[in-house]
Order: C-alpha cells, then sequence, then structure tokens
C-alpha cells in the first residue's frame, strides 16, 4: 500500500478522485468528517448509551459519547505524531500532494469518533442479546431461509459492521449517508472482511467482521480506492487493514483500559492501592513525586496518573507503528500496537483487575440481564409484526406495534435478510433509555 492512495479525499457519490488543491484552506478535508460525525443523529445518541455501566446515574462514569470523544482526543495526537514521522520520511507527501501531519491527526480522530457509533445499547452485551435472539432464541426459525452469509451476519451481530452501514449506507430506514472520506472509512475498518469464513486466525484484522452483506459492493469500493491488500481467495471478501485503522484501535484499547479502570476506582469496585500498584509502573519515567504528594483527593491523585499513564502509552504506540511500517503497508503486520507494546504485561494486568472488579461486578451484571430482556422482547415484537405485514397475517396488534416505528423506518423490503437487518438496525440505534420505555410500553410496565 502506499500513503497517497491511502490518504484519499474522495467521499461516497463523487464520480472522480478529489485533489487537496479542492478543499477549503479555513477547514482540512478531514476536518469535515470529525463535524458531520458530531452533528449527526446517530452521534449523539451515544450519550445515553453503556459505557462499562449500564443505565448508570452516577455522573462521572462514562457513557458511549464520553469515551468516544476521549477516544478521538487520544487518536488525533497518535495521528500527528506518526504524521509527523511519515511526512519526514516521505517529504513528497507534502511537496506533491499538500498533505500534513495534521491530516493524519484529524483522519485518527474522526475514525476514533466514530468507532462506536453502531453500537447497541447495553453495551457489548446488547450485541451478544442481538445475536442470540437468532442463534439459540426466537429468531432460530430464520436459519433456512437465509445465505449463509446472511446468517452469520445475524447470530454475529457485530457494532463495527453495523458502524459501516450508519456512516456510509444510503438505504432507505437508515440515517442517510454521513459521506466521510475514504481515507476515514479505511481507519474506521478495524476488521476489513466480511462475516464468513470464520476460522483461527493470528491476524487481529480477522477477529471479527467490518460490514453486511447489505453493503459489501461498497466496502470493495472503497478498499480497492485505497489500493488496500486483499487476503482472502475465491467468493470471499476481505483486506488487510488500511494502516490507520491499528492507530485507532491503540486509542480505543489506551482509552478502556485506562479510563474503565479510573471509572472502577471512583465507584469503589477497584481499589485506590491498585492504582498505585498497577499505574505506577506505566508512570514512573514521568512522575512528578512532588506535585502528586500535593493531591488530597482520591479522584485528583488517580486522575493525574490516568494522564500520565496515556501519555506513555501514546508514545509507546507510535514507536511501534513506526518501527513497524513497512510490514505494515506491506499486509503483514497480524497484531495490534498495544500487543507489541512494551507495557503489554501491565495493560493486561489491569485489565484483569477491570474484568474481576468491574465488567464482572454485580451491578453491571444486574444490568446487562435487564438489557438482554428488553432487546430480545423488542426485536421478537417489532420483527414478528414486520414479517406479518409481508407475509398477509398482520393483526391489529401489529399494526399498533409497527405504529411506535419512527417514520423513517416505515419502507418497503420484500428481502427477509433486508427486513431482519433492519429491525436490528433499529433497535441498535435505540438509546439505553429510550429501549427502556418501548418495553415498558410494549409490556405494558408502568414503573
Amino acid at each position: 500500500m502506499n500513503w497517497e492512495q491511502l490518504l484519499s479525499l474522495r467521499r461516497q457519490g463523487d464520480k472522480g478522485k478529489r485533489l487537496r488543491v479542492e478543499q477549503d484552506d479555513t477547514r482540512l478535508g478531514f476536518e469535515v468528517d470529525y463535524d458531520r460525525i458530531v452533528f449527526s443523529a446517530p452521534f449523539r445518541s451515544l450519550q445515553d448509551k453503556t459505557q462499562v455501566i449500564p443505565l448508570s446515574k452516577t455522573d462521572f462514569v462514562h457513557t458511549r459519547l464520553t469515551h468516544s470523544l476521549e477516544v478521538s482526543v487520544v487518536g488525533r495526537s497518535l495521528g500527528r505524531l506518526v504524521g509527523k514521522k511519515i511526512i519526514e520520511k516521505y517529504p513528497h507527501l507534502t511537496e506533491a500532494h499538500g498533505f500534513h501531519m495534521n491530516d493524519f491527526g484529524a483522519i485518527v480522530a474522526a475514525a476514533s469518533l466514530a468507532h462506536d457509533i453502531g453500537n447497541p445499547p447495553f453495551g457489548h452485551s446488547g450485541e451478544k442479546a442481538i445475536g442470540e435472539y437468532f442463534s439459540i432464541g426466537n429468531g432460530q426459525k430464520f436459519k433456512e431461509y437465509l445465505a449463509e452469509k446472511e446468517w452469520q451476519d445475524l447470530i454475529d451481530f457485530e457494532g463495527n459492521a453495523n458502524g459501516f452501514s450508519v456512516v456510509t449506507s444510503s438505504r432507505p430506514g437508515i440515517e442517510g449517508s454521513i459521506r466521510l472520506t475514504y481515507a476515514v472509512l479505511g481507519a474506521f475498518m478495524k476488521y476489513p472482511k466480511e462475516s464468513l469464513p470464520k476460522k483461527p486466525t493470528r491476524n487481529i484484522a480477522d477477529k471479527k467482521y467490518g460490514f453486511f452483506q447489505t453493503d459489501k459492493k461498497f466496502f470493495e469500493e472503497v478498499a480497492a480506492d485505497m489500493g488496500m491488500i486483499p487476503n482472502k481467495s475465491g467468493n470471499d471478501i476481505g483486506f488487510e487493514r488500511h494502516p490507520l485503522a491499528y492507530l485507532v484501535e491503540a486509542a480505543d484499547d489506551i482509552c478502556y483500559t485506562i479510563i474503565d479502570f479510573e471509572d472502577g476506582i471512583n465507584l469503589g469496585l477497584v481499589s485506590e492501592d491498585f492504582a498505585l500498584e498497577y499505574l505506577i509502573k506505566l508512570v514512573k519515567d514521568s512522575i512528578d513525586t512532588s506535585k502528586y504528594k500535593t493531591l488530597t483527593t482520591k479522584e485528583d491523585r488517580i486522575s493525574y496518573l490516568r494522564a500520565l499513564a496515556i501519555g506513555s502509552l501514546i508514545n509507546d504506540a507510535v514507536k511501534v507503528f513506526i518501527e513497524n511500517e513497512e510490514a505494515i503497508l506491506n499486509g503483514k503486520f497480524p497484531y495490534s500496537l498495544m500487543d507489541k507494546s512494551k507495557y503489554k504485561v501491565q495493560m493486561d494486568d489491569i485489565i484483569k483487575i477491570s474484568v474481576d472488579n468491574i465488567y464482572q461486578s454485580r451491578e453491571v451484571i444486574e444490568k446487562e440481564i435487564v438489557g438482554y430482556q428488553i432487546i430480545q422482547t423488542l426485536l421478537d415484537k417489532f420483527i414478528t409484526a414486520y414479517n406479518n405485514k409481508y407475509d398477509g397475517k398482520e393483526s391489529n396488534y401489529d399494526a399498533l406495534i409497527l405504529k411506535l416505528l419512527p417514520e423513517k423506518y416505515h419502507v418497503e423490503k420484500d428481502n427477509l435478510y433486508e427486513r431482519l437487518l433492519h429491525i436490528c438496525h433499529f433497535i441498535s440505534m435505540l438509546t439505553d433509555g429510550n429501549a427502556l420505555l418501548f418495553y415498558k410500553t410494549i409490556t405494558a410496565v408502568k414503573n
């Protein structure tokens, strides 16, 4: 792969390639992407979607929105630091094409901002609740009517693939394409493959999948335009990652590892002693002990250590990327950047503490159980009503259920797979609070 192609300014619907000189100098092309995401309805809904603690009423606990903003800030730093090194190595990118290090930062920041935009309510358990509705729930009956890859899309419902639909699709019933540049879409695509084949692999890019069958054609167009390297044979579609996707992933890894840990400490789920034991290993080269001793509250001490820890991890991720840039461009780097970090052991230790004390805490488990019940009930009611309408079996109750659908979701879809995916998309775009309200309405729960 080469950086000239990878930094594509082309947007969905463009007839030809966009040139750098066509952009407004007051607002870089890639900065426009960031603004478009901020002003989109799906992004705003992240303010009421779970990050760690579902339906939490605690002010300082992070939502998907605050998490996404923080990931974008870390992503911008990663992008600019890497961009500075890349421009120094390939000066023609500036001389011939007008690119600067801030372009790298803007691309990674925009992709990072959108990285969770397709996630259902109630965190990752929301994805599992949708998948299990089809794999072991009432949705099993649809399997015989769907192609293998269509079925896999549903039983392995994936927020990343849903996010690609959100930011690119112009199909009826989807919010409408945000029309991001191909460079930002490339950085967004952490898993540039379809849901099958699903097989054991060492390649981090194969860990999940990145698009639904409905979005396959456009996904291929974006990847081909930027010269991404195909890595599948036959009729299967898959590519090696866009290099900047590694930075988006690193920004997310850094934030959820450190900031979820901080949330757990502030909630009292993790002892402050653990913070000192584990975070100090990340900041021992940069901590100002005299300043640290002046901090009188737990929140201030943890905030200080968190900021230093994130700085250490950013610098190390940049080092790993630059040392492996050639392998990354050749599609020969099957790891995440943090897998090769000198702080990997420390990050793994922090994640283990978070799993034991935060992700598996009683509060989180209880709320995830509620989320499962809500999502699977909504899926069953809306899918049944939607399909009965097409099968000529619509009851008055079905008609009433469909009237609850927002107007933009009232579209004709003759294809069963598209109907099922359509309802999954509707459910996935609900906030935690709205999902709960729909559930209470449908089940006649008053409180």
